[in-house]
């Protein structure tokens, strides 16, 4: 059973930082790509990273130079850094695969960043 469980999040003024923290069950955790998603009230989920299995990564242009996504593959978990947090990154951010599955969404966290 695939499991996805994601903490790390919280309220932070604009321009503060957080580290999210996806941990990974039921999956090869080495050999699959995982992306970071973010769904804000009232909009839909969108992407926000990804990370292939040797590293290499992508970002939503929105994020791009402000978030740095990381595995650590010992631990089976992936991180999203984010600094420089402005009020329209709020939202409940998810870890899934990229491509995502449905089935696999976790329950998320919630970044409030205030103004």
């Amino acid at each position: 059973q695939v499991q996805f469980v994601e903490s790390g999040g919280g309220l932070v003024q604009a321009g503060g930082s957080l580290r999210l923290s996806c941990t990974a069950s039921g999956v090869t955790f080495s050999t699959n790509v995982f992306g970071w998603y973010r769904q804000a009230p009232g909009k839909e989920r969108e992407f926000v990273a990804l990370i292939r299995r040797l590293g290499s990564t992508d970002y939503a242009d929105s994020v791009k130079g402000r978030f740095t996504i990381s595995r650590d593959n010992a631990k089976n978990t992936v991180y999203l850094q984010m600094n420089s947090l402005k009020p329209e990154d709020t939202a409940v951010y998810y870890c899934n695969l990229y491509p995502y599955f449905n089935n696999y969404w976790g329950q998320g966290t919630q970044v409030t960043v205030s103004s």
